[in-house]
């Protein structure tokens, strides 16, 4: 069964009959716990509406078979992209309406249907689009890890079948809690931990137990270590931390965390058992600060390479659910959760008293923000607010009553916006109305909220061709994805995506009526595909489409024929011995002689047989035209020899209607008949393989030219800290989904809102926000951000002065990327990269880069002289591993060197 053909073991029904049944099912089906769901593509459910609603079982909206193509990261895996977003690249149907679409329309061959559970989380239910992945692996080899996928509705009872299957263990449990009693074949008893159960963890450890009855996990975790973890004493702090699958971003956090002196010494000293909350409710029960106590402990005993923080990753997911499982999450993302779990763990303040927040009402700023700080410190007293927390002014004016409202909000971090550049930096690939042109990928400058025809516009300079003959598409696996308007938002067309634009032929206002054809190039199989009800035969796309503008006049079989013919010029391959205009009675053909169009039946050219030379009226009729057509016809050559040569030529490929998919087969007529189309026709040239391998060139037909624009390096955005702050303290208008209720008018009003920074906390974290996410776009900004190590913040009397101590950093696009980062080590001054376990020294000039995306900076006042003197570096030593940073010498850092930069803010 081939992908571009239908797939049913019946008949469907009707078109009205499927869609009331499905539309029906969509409408009256309820979640409820445990039920399955599948997920399907939105673009594909979307043209089966469109085909039930206003087609036939003809029409050229015909969908195909069923494609979740576009959901999936890659054809391999078949792993489904992050961040799908449901009703804009994805539906949800039940069960009973998903079998029916797929005995109706079938799957293409080898996609595994997207089947999903309903599962009852506390608050609500809904359909688990991504599952649970498990990783089962022994305690004594934590690096060999099994990954096994489940649903939150499965039971310990299904994870045991699972663990069976896949480590092949004969198991025994008894639902002890949270720890299950499992048996090897030989005589040994291991243990499974789990947090709550299975479902939630999602880290599986199974552990011999010691010969002491003890288990291993009940002693002080050894993470990463060498071969005589003992012996090694390193610099405290300078550890890498094991990527566990996708942690980097975690990694990152925690080595910025780690290298804030006040917070690391805090636990070192730990200060933090006098002071662990235990009954706050918005807390997680001491267990996060327990959790990030371990690894701190174990980063700065200087006995470890690297550690492995698998019980730290474990605590976050249980209690953070959108940290489960191991899929790449966002640094910022974490560092937030785990700085406002540690305030709560940490908070010595144990009953939350209620207090009404008051506005300024003309009272002096001084006035209010302290009172603003001392009631922030009344509810929220921990190291978290020592360390971290400072004021924002927040002013309000009402549009209309033009009522000023001040108040005073704490901060835990900056959120700063980059400048964002209104152009936009596009490649597309130009197709000529030449023939023999190759297409040439070209790099154009556009408005990034411009449309379609900017982008014609900005092509048009470099070709010269009118933007009235361009039509831009966007192709995907040798079909069109969407063929733009030219109003249509360029917004809606990802950087990822292969967008070709087609010249197309002058069409003059007094002319008739063009149809633009879309074409498709086809390859028959040698069989035909009888699995599918249909006689036809089974095809599959090949090459790049096109596009062509047609007279509506001209679209007669022959004519046509003609036309793609000369638009394949290039891709035909002429090497072969090629029949003369004498019309010699041989199979040859030649691709470029458009005369000898014959037979053009639905068919394949292979079976186009011979016929007995039979005289009837209508050929002798057909002979005379095509004497008064021949522009001259050799005198020695009879009619019947020339009808009997016709008869045995072959035309290289057959035309036929399909939709958009390339599918649905339906024939355009014969001869000289005009073929009516609809406003869009999909038209694929079908080729026999044998035809397809004599005349049809695939390496030529792939080749395209790069134009000067694709040789000129994109220039590297680069925008100042202070740039990126004064965005963020800008006037600016509430969204209409976020109003301010003003007092004075009694209604909800968009107001002006300014941010101003009043006062600044000891260690400064400043999140840069590269990642823009709007309805059609996702991106991100790999702007150079020059941000000073060293700045004083004029705000204050006197000015703040901090010292950059950490930067996390993330490399890569919205889907793929890594995260590392910068440090320094508070006890000998010395900078260092991070990169999961791997740990080298750094110098100042490395630390400015586009990568840069969470800045750390601490207030110079707070700052201790580092203890230990600094080790000797060199460029060469600037790229050795962690375990050879062992060498120190006496010179320290020094630090007051460097002129100071002054950030404006207010």
């Amino acid at each position: 069964m081939t992908a571009n053909s239908r797939c049913s073991a019946a008949e469907p029904p009707g078109l009205e009959t499927q869609r009331r049944e499905i539309e029906s099912l969509l409408r009256e089906c309820e979640l409820r716990a445990g039920d399955s769901w599948y997920v399907m593509e939105r673009r594909w459910f979307e043209q089966w509406k469109e085909f039930v609603e206003n087609g036939d079982q003809n029409s050229s909206s015909f969908p195909g078979q069923i494609d979740n193509s576009e959901l999936f990261e890659d054809l391999d895996s078949y792993h489904l992209k992050e961040r799908l977003v449901e009703n804009e690249d994805f539906v949800l149907v039940p069960a009973e309406a998903w079998h029916k679409l797929l005995a109706w329309y079938g799957i293409v061959d080898g996609q595994p249907p997207l089947e999903r559970k309903v599962v009852d989380l506390p608050s609500t239910l809904k359909v688990e689009v991504y599952p649970v992945e498990i990783f089962l692996c022994l305690h004594s080899n934590m690096e060999n890890v099994i990954t096994a996928q489940f649903s939150r509705a499965d039971t310990i009872r299904e994870f045991v079948s699972v663990l069976i299957a896949v480590t092949s263990l004969n198991i025994s449990y008894e639902n002890n809690l949270s720890t299950y009693k499992i048996s090897f074949n030989k005589p040994l008893c291991v243990c499974v931990c789990v947090c709550v159960c299975v479902c939630v963890c999602q880290t599986v450890i199974m552990e011999t137990r010691n010969a002491d009855g003890t288990w291993p996990s009940s002693r002080p975790q050894i993470m990463n270590s060498v071969e005589d973890q003992d012996s090694y004493r390193g610099q405290p702090g300078v550890c890498g931390l094991t990527n566990l699958g996708n942690t980097c971003f975690m990694n990152s956090a925690l080595q910025c965390l780690s290298n804030t002196p006040p917070l690391t010494e805090y636990f070192l000293r730990s200060s933090y058992l006098e002071e662990l909350n235990f009954t706050n409710p918005l807390g997680m029960k001491g267990e996060i600060a327990e959790a990030y106590a371990d690894v701190i402990k174990q980063m700065w005993s200087g006995r470890h390479y690297s550690v492995v923080p698998r019980v730290f990753k474990t605590k976050v997911g249980h209690f953070a659910s959108q940290f489960l499982g191991y899929q790449q999450h966002d640094s910022q993302e974490l560092l937030s959760f785990l700085l406002d779990g540690l305030h709560e763990d940490l908070n010595r303040v144990k009953n939350k008293e209620y207090i009404e927040l008051r506005d300024a009402e003309g009272r002096p700023d001084q006035e209010v923000a302290e009172e603003a700080w001392r009631n922030h410190r009344r509810r929220n007293d921990s190291v978290i607010v020592d360390t971290f927390h400072g004021l924002f002014k927040s002013t309000l004016v009402c549009p209309e009553c033009h009522k000023v409202s001040v108040t005073f909000d704490p901060f835990c971090y900056l959120s700063v916006p980059l400048p964002v550049s209104k152009e936009r930096v596009m490649e597309v690939f130009f197709v000529s109305l030449d023939p023999y042109a190759k297409p040439v990928q070209h790099r154009v400058v556009v408005p990034k909220a411009g449309k379609v025809s900017d982008l014609c516009s900005a092509l048009s300079e470099m070709t010269n061709v009118p933007p009235s003959q361009m039509v831009v598409a966007d192709v995907f696996n040798h079909r069109f994805y969407k063929i733009y308007n030219a109003d249509e938002s360029l917004s809606c067309i990802l950087d990822r995506d292969d967008i070709f634009v087609y010249e197309l032929s002058v069409q003059k206002e007094e002319q008739e009526e063009h149809v633009l054809l879309a074409l498709y190039l086809r390859e028959r199989s040698h069989y035909r595909d009888y699995g599918s009800g249909s006689s036809s035969y089974g095809t599959s796309l090949f090459g790049h489409p096109l596009l062509l503008s047609v007279p509506r006049s001209s679209c007669s079989h022959e004519e046509l024929y003609n036309l793609f013919l000369q638009r394949l010029a290039r891709s035909l391959d002429q090497t072969e011995p090629l029949g003369g205009a004498n019309a010699n009675c041989t199979d040859n053909v030649n691709p470029l002689d458009s005369s000898r169009v014959t037979d053009t039946s639905s068919g394949p050219a292979a079976e186009q047989t011979q016929q007995p030379c039979e005289t009837t009226e209508e050929e002798n009729e057909e002979d005379k035209q095509e004497e008064a057509c021949s522009p001259s016809p050799p005198a020695n050559e009879q009619p019947a020899k020339r009808r009997a040569c016709r008869k045995r030529r072959k035309t290289l490929f057959t035309i036929q209607a399909v939709n958009s998919n390339g599918t649905t087969e339906r024939g355009v007529g014969e001869g000289g008949s005009a073929v009516s189309f609809s406003s869009q026709p999909y038209v694929a040239i079908d080729w026999d393989p044998e035809m397809k391998k004599r005349f049809y060139n695939e390496n030529e037909a792939e080749k395209y030219m790069k134009h000067s624009s694709m040789e000129v390096p994109q220039q590297q955005t680069t925008v100042q800290l202070q740039e990126c702050i004064e965005l963020f303290t800008t006037v600016e208008t509430l969204e209409e989904e976020n109003p301010w209720y003003c007092p004075v008018c009694k209604k909800h009003q968009l107001a002006t809102k300014k941010l101003d920074l009043w006062s600044l906390p000891e260690v400064l974290i400043i999140h840069l926000k590269r990642f823009s996410y709007t309805k059609f776009t996702r991106e991100k900004l790999d702007s150079i951000v020059e941000f000073p190590l060293r700045y004083a913040h004029s705000r204050e009397e006197p000015p703040s002065r901090y010292d950059l101590i950490a930067v996390s950093n993330h490399y890569g696009g919205l889907r793929d990327g890594h995260y590392t980062s910068y440090a320094r080590n508070k006890d000998n001054g010395q900078w260092y990269y991070f990169d999961d376990s791997k740990v080298t020294y750094a110098s100042e000039d490395q630390i400015v880069t586009n990568a840069a995306y969470v800045l750390f900076y601490h207030r110079q006042d707070k700052l201790r002289k580092p203890t230990l003197p600094s080790p000797i570096t060199s460029p060469a030593s600037s790229t050795e591993p962690a375990s050879d940073i062992t060498s120190c010498n006496d010179d320290d850092a020094e630090l007051g060197a460097t002129s100071y930069l002054t950030m404006e803010t207010d």
